[in-house]
């Protein structure tokens, strides 16, 4: 059903084959698309990616020390509250959430 075709890179012009087994991995995916990136060009963009800030993260997240509006204690939160909504420690928002 599938045969081998040589596609064009986008970025350095070179040919790079997208084999049948390629294929149906992408239609199996459902992807629609073919490659529009050889092999090199695709891992040099995806370290491009989680290099300079982008999804994957793994960076540390700022948090903001906060007043539980439940028990008073401490709360750490990974935003700055503002104080017009209330903000749970730990142990409270766990407390509150529904369980399903």
């Amino acid at each position: 059903m599938y045969t081998d075709e040589v596609l064009t890179c986008v970025d350095c012009g070179r040919q790079f084959p997208f084999t049948a087994g390629e294929q149906e991995f992408f239609a199996m995916k459902g992807f629609t698309n073919k490659p529009s990136r050889c092999t090199d060009c695709r891992s040099a963009r995806k370290a491009g990616r989680t290099s300079n800030g982008g999804r994957g993260g793994g960076g540390a997240r700022e948090m903001f020390t906060a007043t539980c509006t439940q028990c008073g204690g401490v709360a750490e939160v990974p935003f700055q509250p503002r104080g017009d909504k209330p903000v749970y420690c730990r142990d409270c928002f766990a407390t509150r959430r529904p369980q399903y």
